[in-house]
């Protein structure tokens, strides 16, 4: 059978970019290690589309709700009634969106903390600074761009690597120089964040670790996986065709790897949820985390995502089934570790765009806004604590960069990736050259890990 116009060009695309079955490059094959030492995981999970941290940790105390409520009107959570906010035992005046009880009984075990008002930032900023057009990220509200400056950290978009790749580029020598993998890999697609100038991540499909099959029926694979293949023997001459093919090569190999791996271990007993994106990423990540031993890393990044938070109508609805997605299965990944005996080496953190405009719109949604609250997980996690400054709820008032609710961060993103890196194994001297500006901040580690 031929090999349609659809499917060549797939499966050349697939050689062009390295990137086939979604699997990323990474250098040669080796062969399986045996043990690691001082084993480190650091699990990214992307909140694309800016999620709204004003819903996510609220006000409990009888005075600070009712603000809370007056202003967020059609937002507001209810404090009783058949879904109420659930109270945090560490923080009497503060309680969890409902639909975070998993998160709120972590953090009561003291395994989760919440760093508030996070955000990009050049430098440490004031209201004043910013109405001034003073040290300000580059186009603040947008997402792709933001999205872009918490991923790499340096507060503008044009960079060419993530902060997770720029630890890759100076640890991997020191930590993983046996690996038969990369230090990074992504379940959620290409992204910046894993992107380094000396390394570069892989790139898995959740449940299909040796997915270099297709599922079009045995003839067309056969056929899919001919071209493939043949393209990789293809001799050009031309130096950027031959470097794609290497890396097509190796994203095979590395498919054949990790799937002998991960099918010589016994499955993991912990449940995760069916039916949940986030969770069957997050099982992945546990799965590989699983044979760290065989891959021979003692250093891991990894990165997963779930979205859309862009919840400018109907908000309530939108927010409220994502985060009953994000509850049960950060519970299930952390059960996972647990079940491992690696609780404390995996450290497990959220990012987003940015948070929500306080004041709701129209359409009871609720606009971009900048800083945003967010939650690390982990056994080493110095838990049941809220760490940095929660901003003071008013409009156009100390914290406000406007007139709707877009808190002015108290603590920059590159603080809150500094803070992580450390724990990782960043020493103090590598990291100027990972986060280029945080010289600019006088806390270098906020110490919730």
């Amino acid at each position: 059978m031929g090999v349609d116009r659809r499917t060549f060009i797939k499966y050349a695309s697939l050689a062009a970019a390295g990137n086939a079955a979604a699997l990323r490059p990474f250098g040669a094959l080796n062969a399986l290690a045996q043990g690691t030492t001082g084993y480190k995981a650091l699990v990214c999970v992307f909140l694309y589309g800016g999620n709204d941290a004003n819903n996510t940790l609220v006000p409990f105390d009888t005075a600070g709700y009712a603000n809370y409520a007056t202003i967020r009107g059609p937002l507001a959570l209810s404090q009783t009634g058949a879904t109420p906010l659930i109270q945090l035992a560490g923080l009497p005046n503060f309680s969890l969106n409902p639909n975070l009880p998993d998160i709120a009984t972590l953090f009561n075990s003291k395994n989760v903390a919440l760093v508030a008002n996070v955000g990009t930032l050049v430098e440490p900023t004031t209201k004043a600074q910013y109405l001034a057009g003073q040290i300000v990220p580059t186009n603040l509200f947008s997402h792709p761009d933001q999205q872009l400056e918490w991923q790499n950290a340096s507060q503008s978009g044009a960079t060419s690597t993530g902060w997770a790749g720029r630890i890759a580029d100076a640890l991997n020598t020191s930590y993983n120089p046996g690996a038969s993998v990369p230090m990074i890999t992504s379940v959620a697609g290409d992204t910046l964040f894993c992107n380094g100038s000396a390394s570069t991540p892989v790139s898995v499909s959740p449940g299909n670790l040796g997915g270099a099959q297709c599922s079009e029926g045995t003839t067309e694979c056969g056929a899919q996986l001919a071209t493939a293949q043949a393209l990789l023997s293809f001799d050009s001459g031309l130096t950027l065709v031959q470097a794609d093919n290497t890396i097509t090569s190796n994203a095979y190999a590395y498919a054949k790897t990790l799937s002998a791996a991960t099918q010589s271990v016994s499955p993991l007993k912990t449940v995760f949820p069916t039916g949940n994106g986030l969770a069957a990423q997050l099982q992945q990540i546990a799965q590989i985390i699983q044979v760290r031993a065989a891959l021979g890393v003692s250093r891991q990044i990894f990165f997963c995502g779930v979205g859309n938070f862009d919840t400018h109508s109907n908000q309530l609805v939108l927010q409220n089934a994502l985060l009953a997605q994000i509850s049960p299965a950060l519970a299930a990944f952390y059960a996972a570790t647990v079940e491992m005996g690696v609780q404390s080496e995996v450290t497990s953190f959220t990012m987003s765009d940015f948070s929500r405009t306080f004041q709701p719109n129209s359409n009871t949604g609720s606009d971009h806004a900048w800083g945003s609250h967010h939650i690390v997980m982990g056994g080493a996690v110095k838990g049941g604590q809220m760490y940095g400054t929660f901003p003071t709820l008013a409009l156009n008032g100390p914290d406000d960069s406007g007139t709707n609710g877009r808190w002015v961060p108290s603590t920059g993103s590159v603080q809150y990736a500094a803070t992580l890196a450390s724990w990782f194994g960043v020493s103090a001297a590598q990291m100027p050259t990972i986060f280029p500006n945080i010289g600019s901040f006088t806390t270098a580690n906020l110490g919730f890990v």
